[in-house]
């Protein structure tokens, strides 16, 4: 299989969603709103502001599934980083959401 083969392979089994989600730093449980573009069992890809500082690993709290996924950065390219899930948590028991 070659590596073009490869990517289309993983492209196909990720599902488009538009889900509103939080990616929650170690700092203070400090917030950054993103929202998740497609997502498939292994991680997502997130939009979020450009200047936005992401840390290398962080829990990404989606509050319409009530999961928080532990994410570590694949790839980032401008406003859009790609994330593979390492587990999942319960929702955090501060959020409001």
């Amino acid at each position: 299989m070659t590596d073009d083969t490869a990517t289309n392979k993983q492209r196909e089994h990720r599902n488009r969603v538009l889900k509103g989600a939080s990616i929650i730093t170690g700092v203070s449980n400090s917030e950054i709103t993103c929202t998740i573009r497609n997502m498939h069992q292994g991680g997502a890809e997130l939009r979020v502001g450009a200047d936005a500082r992401i840390p290398e690993r962080f829990l990404l709290y989606v509050p319409v599934d009530g999961i928080g996924y532990r994410s570590v950065v694949r790839w980032r390219r401008s406003d859009r980083v790609g994330v593979q899930f390492e587990g999942t948590e319960p929702k955090p028991a501060w959020h409001y959401g």
